[in-house]
């Protein structure tokens, strides 16, 4: 007879009625107890060192956007305020206890200025931040800051033994490349084969400035009167080498070598008569 009563139907239901209502009854207490102040966070520790985001940042956001005690602070949502800061590329929260909120942060390294008015990182991620520092400019379509970089990060390494840096990289909408270095020197590379053209320009190039070089002597001789060429000769020994004329621009969209524009239209291979 117990055992019918036990198994009823109703007795069932009274069991899973009680069991519910005791659960209920727990999560209200606990959730009553960690919401208590108690367990309010009071301490905000910054973990790693930052160059550009400030404490003060740090402590806004925190005021803002922390809600909650040690056990019901929503991480995820600080992390992505944090995140959403100029110059913070990566953020990570963590509780500590008994009263504690640790932040970590990852800040972005600008490797040069991007189109019109933002930054770039060395894999390619653009970011909208102030920054007073001497950086190249790269430029081009949307969504190619990854290619611009990479890009200028090969043609800066090839440029090493000339001893040449870039001042600004572009990238034209109809995928031709353009340097200009920071002598001024411009560089059209065009659109095909641009790394095997910036090659043969650095291994040409010093060929073309040591030819310029002697050709600059070779006038002072050939005005010498012959009595007082072995003097002219000698003379020229002593004489410290005159700097070389940089080109205006050299444009490497050609098979086989390059086309050099100098200053007042001179000759890459012969002094100017001014």
């Amino acid at each position: 007879m117990n055992a019918e009563l036990a198994n009823h139907p109703l007795n069932q239901v009274a069991r899973v009625l009680t069991w519910g209502a005791l659960g209920l009854l727990a999560y209200g207490a606990t959730s009553w107890v960690v919401a208590q102040p108690w367990f309010a966070l009071t301490t905000l520790e910054v973990k790693t060192p930052v160059a550009h985001v400030t404490e003060e940042q740090i402590r806004l956001v925190a005021e803002r956007r922390v809600r909650g005690t040690f056990f019901t602070v929503d991480l995820e949502h600080v992390r992505e305020s944090l995140e959403k800061l100029p110059w913070v590329r990566e953020a990570r929260v963590e509780r500590r206890w008994p009263d504690t909120l640790v932040v970590s942060l990852v800040e972005q390294v600008p490797v040069a200025r991007w189109n019109d008015n933002a930054l770039v990182n060395g894999e390619g991620g653009v970011f909208v931040a102030a920054a007073s520092d001497a950086l190249p400019r790269l430029s081009g379509p949307e969504e190619s800051s990854a290619e611009v970089v990479a890009a200028y990060q090969r043609y800066q390494t090839a440029l090493k033994p000339l001893d040449m840096n870039i001042a600004e990289l572009r990238l034209s909408p109809r995928r031709a490349w353009w340097i200009r270095l920071d002598n001024g020197m411009q560089l059209v590379l065009g659109r095909e084969q641009t790394d095997a053209r910036l090659a043969r320009f650095v291994s040409l190039y010093p060929r073309l400035m040591t030819a310029q070089a002697v050709t600059r002597l070779v006038p002072a001789l050939d005005q010498a009167p012959g009595s007082a060429l072995a003097s002219a000769v000698a003379a020229t020994v002593d004489l410290k080498p005159a700097a070389s004329i940089l080109p205006l621009s050299v444009d490497l969209r050609y098979a086989d070598g390059f086309a050099v524009r100098m200053p007042n239209g001179a000759s890459p291979f012969k002094p100017s008569t001014s």
